[in-house]
């Protein structure tokens, strides 16, 4: 049975997730609910469950919300045309979109406006690549994979390389290198976060220590999958859990060293009842494998009726 646990650091929350649930939080706190969230405020099902249960209503699409409600963007940001909508409906809006998100559609809407023909590498349908191709959506063509790009037509315009925030590190890196080879002259902007990055590399130091690695975080999370997919490719057996209910004992069999970590929109208490049960099974070691020390600080959006929310989040 396990006797050694291996926690990644960094691991959960990041910096533009937290920034994003602070908003939320104290948009709940401050105003009569129901408040509106358009899609999840960040890909977590039991952050979204908490919000639920206090009020909050999340929609796909904007005429879900009453005239003149109360709307929050996702931290995965959104279309120019879900902006404009909501100002037609007269919503209140305040944008949780993480600034590193919002980077990505400043410089695709100014490869647009600059007449570059845009690539933009990423998943579809994810919410962030949904909002990122809404900002140049003639120019855009979203890459999947390296396979992808052997398909791409030729150019008479320039192209400009951009990226979903909370991709693979090596698979991004393999489709940059199959367009550079097919669009030498391509301008690429690799936007993989911080956060992203250093979760990565946290989960690789350790799996390559681990016989088990076990990833917290929920299906719909990218850089959750990513996570697993990395462990994996170690050749360790990864599992991608929501929680402790999810997870099979039988795993644990003929292991001794377990790693944890968990997605940069997961809360540390969903890691504690699974430390704990670990414990009960015979763990003796809890070791952090560090790679990074985070210190991202991102400052709340303007808010309620223009008022800067800096004074309500700063208690938390």
């Amino acid at each position: 049975m396990p006797h050694t646990l291996l926690l990644a650091e960094p691991r959960g929350f990041c910096a533009g997730v937290v920034r994003a649930i602070d908003v939320l939080d104290a948009v709940l706190d401050r105003e009569p609910t129901p408040i509106y969230a358009f899609h999840e405020i960040v890909h977590n099902r039991h952050v979204v469950e908490g919000f639920r249960a206090r009020g909050t209503v999340f929609v796909d699409r904007i005429d879900e919300v009453p005239e003149g409600g109360r709307i929050v963007f996702s931290a995965h940001g959104v279309a120019p045309e879900v902006v404009e909508e909501a100002r037609r409906r007269r919503l209140r809006v305040i944008d949780a979109t993480c600034p590193l998100v919002t980077k990505v559609h400043l410089e695709t809407r100014k490869a647009a406006k600059d007449g570059f023909d845009i690539l933009l590498v990423g998943h579809r349908g994810h919410d962030e690549v949904v909002g990122t191709l809404g900002e140049a959506p003639d120019r855009t063509t979203v890459v999947d994979s390296a396979d992808e790009v052997v398909g791409l037509p030729g150019r008479t315009r320039p192209v400009f390389v951009v990226t979903q925030t909370t991709l693979s590190l090596d698979d991004t890196a393999q489709v940059i290198d199959a367009i550079r080879s097919q669009y030498p002259s391509a301008q690429v902007r690799n936007d993989i976060c911080y956060a992203t990055t250093n979760r990565q590399l946290a989960v690789r130091a350790l799996a390559e220590r681990s016989d088990l690695v076990l990833v917290v975080g929920s299906s719909n999370s990218s850089n959750s999958v990513r996570l697993r997919e990395v462990a994996a490719s170690l050749g360790k057996p990864a599992y991608r859990v929501d929680g402790i209910e999810e997870i099979d004992p039988a795993w644990y069999e003929g292991v001794g060293i377990v790693g944890l970590t968990a997605g940069a929109s997961v809360p540390d208490e969903l890691l504690d009842p699974i430390i704990d049960d670990l414990r009960r099974r015979g763990v003796t070691r809890v070791e952090p494998v560090v790679v990074a020390e985070e210190t991202v600080v991102f400052q709340p959006p303007t808010g309620i009726d223009g008022e800067p929310l800096t004074d309500i989040t700063a208690r938390r």
